[in-house]
């Protein structure tokens, strides 16, 4: 663990990671998401930003409050610092804050942290102490390991938009799947080191770089799919709302124009569906219907049957009776329906949050920790902590105007709806 800067900001200061320094140099949604959930451990996170914009995800759109709804839930319990990183300066005062952080975050453009002269091998040899987390698209030493590499390039490149969908109409899916499980497994991978280096400490010989791509983490979360290919040489066809590997299980409108989802996942529970819900004591008997594999090559039939007997009942019906039974069962929602969701207002999930222009409510994170209550943190206007955090980590407010003068750090932060001093 880093020394703590003198000062230190009350971001981050509770929690199992208190103490646990992070620099993020990053943009978007995967750095950000891995380094949100280290804030929400309590770890202070220092978001490095350009002064021209700052994370692009600012400007995705403006519909939280004057704010992007990308930004504003990635970023939050951050601390905002705007550097020039193309200026000596401004390179100088991230070499500062490295020095006495634990852990650095990036997922800049292909080749830009060896640009920057922050590759690992660099980092490695100036700060050994440094856990350094470089996110990439594809991977080093691969014939794409030089492009681009953007959440639905890399799902379609990955073979996910061809497992969802339906036949040659192939979608992507809907939450930006890649980013997000690339950030939770770069925190994991973070958390894993540093739970190393305190079990280890003195030993020497402790780990210190990691890189996580998106493709390969994609390429794992087709690992079903994947090792179905390799080893039956059939690329198995989207099914929309259902699924190739199980039957029945699969999407229904009832009765009160509701759609229910139904779901079986072995012999039985398809046998209690087809007896006790939709009462077929003739499927249930039939040879075709005896194993799964079966029910998957013959799910036309199922689904005709499960699909008429859900028309003439509604929706709560339909649930009621699933759930007599043990079969696992729930309702198609849009978004507008989860925002008010019953299941979360029962078990109290949204929180308060500041904001630059106010505060909203989010979600609190999925872990449910016994005694202790994840922060959530404010979101960051841009630049809103340069000055405090360069005073932290020992940077004069005479050298502080002259980084200002000099363009290595953004202009002194105006909060939305005051007005410029002068």
């Amino acid at each position: 663990m880093a020394e703590a800067a003198p000062g230190q900001s009350s971001a981050g200061s509770d929690g199992p990671l208190a103490g646990i320094t992070v620099v993020a140099l990053e943009q978007a949604v995967s750095a950000p998401m891995c380094t949100r959930t280290l804030a929400d451990f309590g770890a202070r996170v220092i978001k490095i930003e350009n002064p021209r914009g700052g994370d692009f995800a600012r400007d995705y759109d403006d519909v939280v409050g004057g704010m992007a709804a990308h930004f504003v839930w990635a970023n939050r319990g951050k601390e905002s610092v705007t550097l020039d990183l193309k200026s000596d300066d401004g390179i100088a005062v991230l070499h500062r804050l490295l020095a006495r952080s634990d852990v650095l975050v990036s997922n800049l453009a292909p080749g830009a942290t060896g640009r920057l002269g922050l590759s690992s091998d660099q980092l490695e040899e100036r700060y050994p102490e440094l856990i350094a987390v470089e996110i990439d698209g594809y991977g080093p030493g691969g014939p794409l390991s030089h492009k681009r590499a953007y959440d639905l390039l890399v799902q379609a490149e990955s073979g996910a938009c061809a497992v969802t969908g339906h036949p040659g109409m192939p979608a992507k899916p809907g939450p930006p799947v890649a980013d997000i499980t690339t950030g939770l497994y770069s925190a994991v991978s973070i958390l894993a080191l540093l739970c190393g280096k305190e079990r280890h400490r003195g030993r020497g010989g402790s780990l210190s770089k990691v890189s996580v791509s998106l493709f390969d983490t994609m390429t794992e979360l087709m690992g079903y799919p994947l090792t179905y290919t390799r080893y039956s040489g059939v690329n198995q066809q989207p099914l929309g709302m259902s699924s190739p590997a199980v039957s029945p299980y699969g999407s229904y409108r009832t009765a009160d124009d509701q759609v229910v989802v139904l779901g079986t996942t072995n012999d039985r529970e398809w046998q209690r569906l087809a007896r006790e819900i939709i009462e077929r004591d003739d499927l249930a008997d039939d040879d075709r219907f005896r194993s799964n594999a079966g029910r998957c090559e013959h799910r036309a039939v199922l689904d005709e049957a499960i699909a008429q007997w859900c028309a003439r009942h509604p929706l709560a019906h339909v649930q009621k009776i699933a759930d007599d039974a043990g079969i696992g069962n729930s309702r198609y929602n849009l978004p507008s329906d989860v925002v008010a969701h019953p299941q979360l207002q029962a078990r109290d999930r949204w929180r308060q949050v500041d904001t630059p222009n106010g505060p909203i409510e989010a979600l609190l994170p999925p872990p449910v920790v016994a005694g202790f209550e994840l922060p959530m943190g404010a979101v960051p206007g841009l630049g809103e902590h340069t000055d405090a955090v360069l005073l932290d980590f020992g940077i004069t407010r005479t050298e502080i105007a002259r980084l200002r003068e000099a363009g290595a750090i953004g202009p002194a932060y105006r909060a939305p709806g005051t007005e410029a001093a002068g």
